[in-house]
């Protein structure tokens, strides 16, 4: 049977009416309007009125967007999906309202705040909103209830946590907006409020399609997340009792990682539970591999919370242990230079397998981090990423050992000679390689010392490619296809920091080491730049030996001769 979907247009008047009980679900952020975003309502709402006496019922309707809720034919409860921020600033601006305005209209306006509840039927009074648990009293103590803003005046300097400091600083700043107003304005605006503004409500029965509706009206980016709609499940599934602390220990998660980083965090946990590539949405992936609602605690317990902090060590190279931390998280900025995120699942699920395991930690990332670089410099394509990765996920949940020479973490020797033949190439041509590459032979030739802070780095050619025909450089390369046998090979590229006049890459040599490859104190940060400058000729053999030196160093870091892919002792390079 399809699914539902009413949309209609309703006058706040028939917003705020016992057709609609609104709640915001847990998964939804805390409100987060500020002063800006308060007033520009305010000012669009007093422009669009102007200063008139026209009858209201003659003034065109103020359109003020959409909401989308989960709501069933019938039912006056409604969950909000799309249209917090919206509804929460529209009841406190009918609270500040309430404050300005003639008693009689006063007592009228508080019927579109809550229902009063009856002393015969010992009925509570029911709030036409409801905010999520945390700031659900403090909305109805300071916002909701008739005298709660002169009670919010004695808390204008208090410390509240984000949400309730932005209720109280969005209802202070429009009540000293609304007392400049005369009394005839805010008559004016109240009754435009109720009867003259409108929005458009969407509803439907479940979350899925009020997500896809979400997504269609709301062309300012999506708010509401594959994240946020897993949250609401799996919260959902939680005894009554405990949704509070797991709801909290999600929203500290999330917080701890960014918005951003923590929807990406469940595209690696989909892929160490899938093993394959995304076909379909993470949403939907997720739901089908990873099944969190079906023990949501154990989800959250054991599998969120140890795969976030992984992925936060990760990202901010962070491991802290007793042993090898520093290394470990020397490995973890290499990782983080690869130009894609594939290698992530296998990190994170390693790391959140074997925290506590640090020789362990630092044999395998030492490893991941040889297999990452190789296959980025092969250029492997993603599909060939995904089958490696997905190989080494298998055997980390399986427990394999992964010392084994047919061990997906390992370089297989055909995979160490086109490395090395790439490497051997005109190097300077991979663009999306070459950086990468020179930092990371650069750090090694360092002896892993060296720290890159500086805002730009290039790669540069020592001879140039295009020298002065009065050069010493045709003196040495007199031969033009020679010279372009020479140019782009690693033995002829060096690191530069910051910017330089791009003429001075024709200076002949000497001149070239004195103002082009060097600072201001007449010494380059760069290990593999300084060898450069202490270089007094540069000719073909020059080059040519650089270059087998430059390989070696190479085949060394990364193991690349190794005939049986046996690891070595952990030392980082």
């Amino acid at each position: 049977m399809p699914t539902r979907i009413h949309g209609a247009e309703y006058p706040i008047e028939k917003i705020f009416c016992d057709d609609f009980v609104f709640s915001i679900p847990l998964y939804q952020r805390p409100y987060a309007w500020e002063i800006e975003q308060a007033e520009a309502l305010l000012d669009d709402l007093l422009d669009f009125l102007g200063d008139s006496n026209t009858p209201i019922d003659e003034i065109s309707p103020y359109f003020l967007g959409s909401i989308v809720l989960i709501k069933t034919d019938g039912a006056s409860q409604s969950e909000v999906v799309d249209g917090q921020q919206r509804l929460t600033t529209l009841t406190i601006l009918l609270s500040v309202l309430r404050e300005v305005v003639p008693e009689k209209i006063a007592k009228e306006l508080t019927k579109y705040i809550y229902e009063e509840g009856s002393w015969v039927r010992n009925t509570p009074n029911r709030y036409r909103l409801t905010l999520r648990e945390r700031d659900e009293k403090f909305f109805r103590d300071y916002i909701q209830d008739e005298g709660g803003i002169s009670k919010l005046i004695e808390k204008k300097d208090a410390i509240l946590p984000d949400s309730q400091a932005h209720i109280r600083d969005n209802a202070l700043h429009l009540l000293k907006r609304l007392q400049k107003l005369s009394e005839h304005q805010c008559i004016r605006l109240t009754q435009f409020v109720i009867t003259g503004c409108l929005l458009v409500v969407v509803s439907t029965p479940d979350m899925d399609s009020a997500y896809r509706i979400f997504s269609v009206l709301n062309d300012r980016g999506l708010d509401l997340s594959h994240t946020d709609i897993l949250k609401s499940e799996i919260i959902g599934k939680i005894s009554p009792g405990q949704q509070e602390q797991y709801n909290r220990l999600w929203e500290d998660t999330e917080v701890r990682l960014g918005r951003g980083t923590f929807q990406d965090l469940f595209s690696h946990i989909r892929m160490i539970y899938r093993k394959a590539k995304q076909k379909d949405s993470v949403l939907k992936e997720v739901r089908l591999y990873v099944e969190p609602s079906k023990n949501p605690a154990y989800f959250i317990d054991e599998v969120l919370c140890p795969t976030a902090q992984a992925y936060a060590d990760i990202q901010d190279c962070y491991y802290e242990s007793n042993q090898h931390a520093e290394a470990i998280n020397t490995y973890f900025k290499y990782l983080n230079r690869i130009d894609n995120a594939d290698w992530l699942p296998p990190a994170i699920a390693y790391l959140s397998k074997h925290r506590h395991q640090p020789d362990k930690l630092l044999t395998f990332f030492k490893d991941l981090d040889r297999l990452a670089s190789g296959l980025m410099i092969q250029r492997a394509d993603i599909n060939q990423r995904m089958r490696r990765y997905s190989t080494l996920l298998t055997w980390i949940e399986e427990g394999q050992d992964l010392s084994q020479p047919d061990s997906p973490l390992h370089l297989t020797a055909d995979e160490c000679q086109a490395i090395i033949q790439r490497l051997n190439g005109p190097l300077y041509l991979e663009t999306k390689i070459r950086l990468y590459v020179l930092l990371r032979l650069d750090t090694y030739l360092s002896g892993g010392e060296a720290v890159y802070t500086l805002p730009r780095i290039t790669v540069e050619h020592i001879l140039p490619q295009t020298p002065r025909q009065d050069s010493q450089w045709l003196a040495w390369f007199p031969d033009e296809e020679t010279r372009q046998g020479y140019v782009h090979r690693l033995g002829n590229l060096a690191l530069l920091s910051g910017y330089k006049n791009s003429s001075a890459q024709n200076y002949d040599f000497e001149t070239k080491k004195k103002k082009y490859f060097t600072g201001k104190s007449g010494v380059s940060p760069f290990a593999m730049t300084t060898q450069v400058l202490n270089t007094p000729e540069w000719t073909p053999k020059v080059i040519e030996k650089r270059q087998d030196e430059l390989i070696n160093s190479f085949k060394e870091l990364w193991r690349l001769d190794e005939a049986v892919l046996v690891p070595q002792p952990a030392l980082v390079g």
